[in-house]
């Protein structure tokens, strides 16, 4: 059985050396593709791997079409956005993701982009605190709540608001909830927020007047 490891950006290589002790200890081969920079690289790459583990790599129809002996695809991060689900299915390719695993990693990024921004992206001139301020969370999965953590150990005062997370629940953590998205722009400093696909941290216009001075995206 063949695993591939296929990342335009490779995992660290503690994490790559843990796979593959994974892998090898169960009698099974490893095969690496790291930043490749053409698709063609990796329809080669797929053609006789028995299971795919990728980061934000694309696994399109195109790539499924040329795995001849794909089992199984693993997503390392949360959500599927990037895996074709609809051809995985039709050749009967189980697809997952690991939900989670990263969280805290991206959690810290947000405070550091944070800090930075307070601090007046580190120009030499005076900035501000985080501490008595207040973050407001659009989203309280596992990144929101590792956000939440780190952010009242520097003292700020957290609100949250997601669709599909019971506000007791999110009272439970420690955090404010409130009523909806328009309440946490009102009644916070700074905004943090996750779309699917996550990738950087900006200051961006807010879509209407508000308290935030501050968008975490």
């Amino acid at each position: 059985m063949k695993v591939l490891v296929a990342t335009e950006k490779p995992f660290a290589k503690i994490a790559v050396d843990g796979i593959r002790e994974v892998v090898e200890k169960n009698g099974y081969e490893l095969a690496l593709l790291e930043k490749y920079t053409d698709v063609n690289d990796l329809y080669k790459a797929v053609a006789d791997a028995d299971a795919l583990i990728v980061r934000s790599d694309k696994v399109t129809k195109e790539v499924i079409d040329h795995a001849n002996n794909l089992k199984i695809v693993v997503r390392a991060g949360a959500g599927y956005d990037n895996l074709d689900l609809e051809a995985c299915t039709a050749k009967g390719i189980v697809a997952m993701n690991t939900p989670g695993q990263n969280s805290n990693a991206v959690a810290e990024l947000v405070m550091g982009m944070l800090v930075y921004t307070v601090r007046n992206f580190y120009n030499g001139k005076s900035g501000s605190e985080l501490m008595g301020k207040k973050l407001g969370l659009l989203a309280f999965g596992n990144v929101g709540r590792n956000v939440a953590r780190i952010a009242k150990g520097f003292g700020m005062d957290v609100y949250a608001f997601d669709e599909f997370v019971p506000a007791d629940k999110i009272e439970e953590a420690g955090v404010h909830a409130v009523a909806n998205r328009d309440a946490l722009f009102e009644t916070c400093d700074v905004v943090s927020s996750r779309p699917a696909t996550w990738s950087a941290c900006t200051s961006r216009p807010l879509p209407r007047p508000s308290r935030a001075s501050t968008t975490l995206w």
